[in-house]
């Protein structure tokens, strides 16, 4: 829904890792002031910027249009969003990531899916490291 696109860009760009306005406006170009009005839902975004902010933001610009009500909403399982999400905070490490894809196909974890969406790409790549010791340690014990 348009109300919400300033909501689900903020929560977007603190998953992407940016802290501040002025971080993602360096990385984008957008300016601050049209971050600010966006974030704080006075202002819906125009189809050319969320198209300067989709690769920023680690989404595809069709999801923001939809977003932002340019185009209709698509389905997304929740838990193919939240394995996203994942994927993009553990990128920068290859060991992590190739764990993190076996980690992914085991049942009993699917859990993770649904508690990572408050999560910082910080603290997500905090947890999965936690995981991989614990697995690490109960593979030694076999």
């Amino acid at each position: 829904m348009r109300r919400d696109i300033g909501e689900k860009i903020r929560e977007l760009r603190i998953r992407a890792g940016y802290e501040t306005l002025g971080e993602l406006h360096r990385a984008s170009g957008v300016t601050v002031a049209t971050l600010s009005r966006i974030e704080s839902g006075v202002q819906i975004p125009s189809p050319k910027t969320l198209n300067r902010l989709a690769p920023f933001l680690k989404v595809s610009v069709e999801d923001l249009l939809a977003a932002a009500g340019y185009l209709p909403e698509k389905e997304e399982d929740p838990n193919e969003a939240a394995a996203r999400t994942i994927e993009a905070a553990i990128s920068d490490d290859p060991e992590l990531l190739e764990f993190w894809q076996e980690l992914v196909k085991r049942d009993d974890l699917q859990l993770l899916f649904k508690q990572v969406k408050p999560l910082t790409p910080k603290s997500i790549k905090k947890i999965i490291k936690v995981i991989k010791a614990i697995e690490d340690a109960e593979a030694t014990e076999d």
